[in-house]
This record gives structure tokens, sequence and C-alpha cells, in this order.
């Protein structure tokens, strides 16, 4: 499994990487759009749509409001009030996560309220990615940047946990994840903090970047439980099989859902010129 995870990785990420610095953000929002649509093909799954029709059809509505988006792509007072309800969503939710004591497995009928809010948790990091990639020439590197957060932080979770973990995080959610882990996360997210200020300069130092990575780390912890949550309620482990030793796309982006509104929210806050 673990020598999938690295192969799958291997591939994948300089993919990744090369298409986000060197493309023109067209061709970059119609690659996020895809990964965006895969996922949302997965969240319908776990939304219990079942038929091919009507799995379709929220397909197709998700791909109307990503072109919807992409009309307006450029605007910054919409963008920045989509982002700032993204983030007071996620900054909302966090407090909830943690209250759940017990797991209600769903019923085998489609959820239409899982299904809403399967638009709240795709688009908005659809549109903090593309907005950012298109903001300016440090644009795509700053993509990179909150990229290599999550997966930093990510990495330092998963070696910290597996070395040092023993309390659990939210055993009702995801019995694996620790606190320790987490605070491993935390370092990776204060190392990417020093990272950024030497990037961007202009944000107000180590004193102001340290705490945006750190929030940002947070709330990618916080996606990646809110997708083992909703798993758990569809009574699946994977929300799919596409990456071999990674399960499916979602199991990959959760924390990105999450961490790009509200990192790219935070940039407009401090009036970043990327």
């Amino acid at each position: 499994m673990l020598a999938q995870r690295i192969l799958t990785a291997a591939l994948l990420v300089p993919l990744v990487v090369g298409g986000v610095l060197f493309l023109p953000t067209f061709w970059v929002g119609l690659f996020f759009a895809a990964v965006i649509l895969l996922g949302a093909w997965e969240w319908a799954r776990l939304s219990k749509i079942s038929t091919p029709l009507w799995k379709s059809v929220f397909l197709l509505l998700m791909a109307m409001m990503l072109g919807m988006a992409a009309t307006m792509s450029s605007n910054f007072n919409l963008n920045y009030g989509v982002l700032a309800v993204a983030t007071t969503g996620w900054l909302l939710g966090a407090a909830l996560l943690f209250c759940i004591k017990k797991i209600e497995k769903i019923s085998l009928e489609p959820n239409p309220l899982r299904v809403a809010v399967g638009f709240l948790v795709l688009l908005p990091c659809w549109i903090a990615l593309v907005f950012l990639h298109g903001s300016g020439e440090e644009g795509p590197v700053l993509v990179i940047f909150v990229l290599v957060l999550i997966w930093a932080s990510d990495s330092c979770a998963y070696f910290a946990g597996r070395r040092w973990g023993r309390v659990k995080l939210a055993p009702v959610i995801s019995p694996g994840k620790t606190r320790e882990g987490a605070y491993g996360a935390l370092v990776g997210a204060v190392i990417c903090g020093v990272i950024l200020a030497y990037l961007k300069p202009d944000l107000g130092g180590l004193l102001v970047t340290i705490p945006l990575c750190i929030l940002t780390c947070l709330v990618s912890i916080e996606g990646d439980l809110f997708e083992s949550l909703i798993k758990r309620q569809a009574d699946v482990k994977d929300s799919g099989n596409l990456l071999p030793g990674h399960g499916g796309i979602l199991d990959r982006i959760d924390s990105v859902t999450a961490a790009a509104p509200v990192f790219v929210f935070g940039l407009m806050l401090l009036g970043a010129d990327a």
C-alpha cells in the first residue's frame, strides 16, 4: 500500500507542479475543473445518488456552476465574498465537528442536504486556486506554495503520529488521527510560514505568515476530518478507487477543499498583490 502511494504521488506531483507553474491560468483552471468534477462524481456516491442519470445531472450542475465561476474569475469583490463565506463556514464548522459524539449512518435514499454541501465544499476551492493562479506573476508559485503547505503538514502529521501518537484527536470520526500528529502538522506549517515570509515579504513578516500558515494547516485537518465523517456516514472506506494506494479523488483533495479558500482569503485580507 505504501509503495503504491509513493508511486502514485511520484507520478502525479511533477505533473501538477509543472502544469501549475508553466501553463496559462485558462488551462490550469480546466485541469482543476476536471479534478473537481471527478470529486463531484464521488460526492454523488457519498450522497447515495446511485443512478447514472442523477449522477450525471449533479455533474452537469457542478459543471455549470464552474462555468459561471470562470466568467467571474477575475472579479476581486465577488471572489472575496465567496471566499469570505467559505472561510466563515469552515471556521464555524470546526467547532461543530468536535462536538460529534455519535455517527449516524445515512439512509439508502439520496440526501439532498449532502448534495448541496458538495457545491459549498468543492466550488470555493476551485475559485480560490484559479483566482490565486491568475492574480499576478507570483500567482502560480503561491498556488504551489499552498499545495506544498498542505502536503508538508499532512506528511509531518503522518510521521509524528506514527512515532509519538498516543491521544486520539477525533476518535469518533477518525480513530487513526492523534493530537501528536496534529502537533507535527503545525511544525510543518511553521516551517512553511518562514518560507512564505521569504517569498512574500510584503505580507508583513513572520508575525503574519506563520499564523496564516498555522490557520490554513488547522483548517486542512478539518477538511480531512470532514470527509472522514461523510465517508463514515455513507459507510464507505474510500471515496473511490481512482488513485492506487490513495483511494479516490476526494481522499486526496479533502484538505485542499478546506485550506485553499482560507489561505487565499487570508491573502486578500492582507492586501497581498501577487
